[in-house]
């Protein structure tokens, strides 16, 4: 038996993903309770706020048991391999998810093809945000197939998902990131491939030009603390600020999957203005994990 798993975007294809998205809106998943007198085990290796609220309440609205566990309790490769832990908890659990700092402990994990795997973040890819962001650009902007979506700051993990996505799906990908930190010649060339259009620039301004959805992320994330002054002032012209979503789309949207900082990546006037959706994006973070959960396991 070959199990479903959910450790990137691009992995999925266009069909898969459109599969996912309509699952996650669609009511009768959850009352059909497929997970019902089933477990479902959260590791989280870093710490989260919606991804562990998201999923908990995914898998008890799916019917099932949700057991949070922290990293040390596993101990991925100190304790037990990764693989150890994987083969005894699908004795005890319907689906695995991780939240890990390596993505290769979810792929070792998926390999292990003994239950279906989710990956909730990993240095390398955040499908989960991922499907939260394209629901709710659907929403409220209409399909992506039709929009440009502008990415300001780093090329970072969700930055990644988002953009498998969004060429997915057909849309077009605009990116303003700082020399160094920004997607290489072959990452532009591979999200192309995937299907939409793909532009990236150092000035924000010539980004999000035509934008009809702005999306930044935090500059510091967990394990970079120690770069914080560094990046900062690196970042900075980066900030999206009123004048630069004055440059986009009349009707333009603003997104990030937070926590947010107010006055460093965004200003407060943007972040928390009409044409922001953080709130809608983070509460379709449910939504999504309800439609991820219940397609691994194959209902």
């Amino acid at each position: 038996m070959t199990y479903r798993h959910l450790i990137d975007i691009s992995s999925l294809g266009a069909d898969t993903l459109r599969t996912i998205l309509t699952m996650s809106n669609d009511p009768a998943v959850a009352s059909v309770r497929p997970l019902s007198g089933r477990g479902a085990a959260l590791i989280f290796e870093k710490p989260s706020n919606r991804t562990r609220h998201s999923m908990e309440m995914a898998v008890v609205q799916l019917g099932g048991h949700p057991v949070y566990t922290r990293g040390e309790e596993v101990g991925f490769d100190v304790r037990e391999t990764v693989e150890d832990i994987t083969r005894i908890m699908a004795g005890y659990h319907a689906v695995l998810a991780a939240r890990v700092f390596s993505h290769s402990v979810v792929q070792r994990m998926a390999a292990c093809n003994v239950v279906p795997v989710i990956n909730m973040l990993s240095d390398e890819a955040h499908p989960l945000q991922a499907l939260a962001d394209v629901l709710t650009m659907e929403e409220h902007c209409g399909p992506v197939s039709g929009l440009t979506v502008a990415w300001l700051g780093d090329y970072n993990n969700v930055a990644r998902s988002l953009a498998e996505a969004v060429c997915l799906l057909g849309g077009t990908m605009s990116f303003a990131c700082p020399h160094g930190y920004n997607a290489s010649d072959a990452e532009l060339k591979r999200l192309t491939s995937l299907g939409g259009t793909v532009r990236q620039s150092l000035d924000p301004i010539e980004a999000v030009a035509g934008a009809h959805v702005v999306h930044t992320d935090t500059w510091i994330s967990m394990g970079q603390e120690s770069e914080a002054a560094e990046r900062r002032a690196i970042f900075s012209p980066y900030c999206v600020t009123s004048s630069v979503m004055a440059s986009a789309h009349n009707n333009v949207k603003f997104m990030h999957c937070m926590p947010a900082h107010r006055g460093e990546e965004v200003t407060a006037d943007v972040f928390d203005s009409a044409s922001s959706l953080v709130i809608q994006q983070g509460h379709h973070r449910l939504t999504s994990a309800r439609g991820a959960i219940a397609w691994v396991i194959g209902e």
